[in-house]
C-alpha cells in the first residue's frame, strides 16, 4: 500500500482500513506466538501500513 493511494479515501474509509489493518496485526501476533506464521515479515508491513493510515489520517485534519 503505498501513501498517494491513501490520499483519495475519506476520513471514514481510512478509519475503516486502519481498524482492518489492527485486526490483521494481531492476528498475525497470535500466529507468531503459535509458530504459525510462515513470513514473520508480514508483521512489519502491517504496522507499516498502519503508520501510512495514520499519517494520512493526520493530514486530512
Amino acid at each position: 500500500m503505498k501513501y498517494i493511494d491513501l490520499t483519495e479515501k475519506s476520513a471514514t474509509e481510512l478509519q475503516g482500513l486502519l481498524k482492518e489493518k489492527k485486526v490483521l496485526l494481531f492476528t498475525l501476533k497470535q500466529k507468531l506466538k503459535t509458530m504459525q506464521l510462515t513470513n514473520p515479515n508480514e508483521i512489519g508491513d502491517v504496522r507499516k501500513d498502519i503508520a501510512r493510515i495514520n499519517t494520512a489520517i493526520a493530514a486530512l485534519k
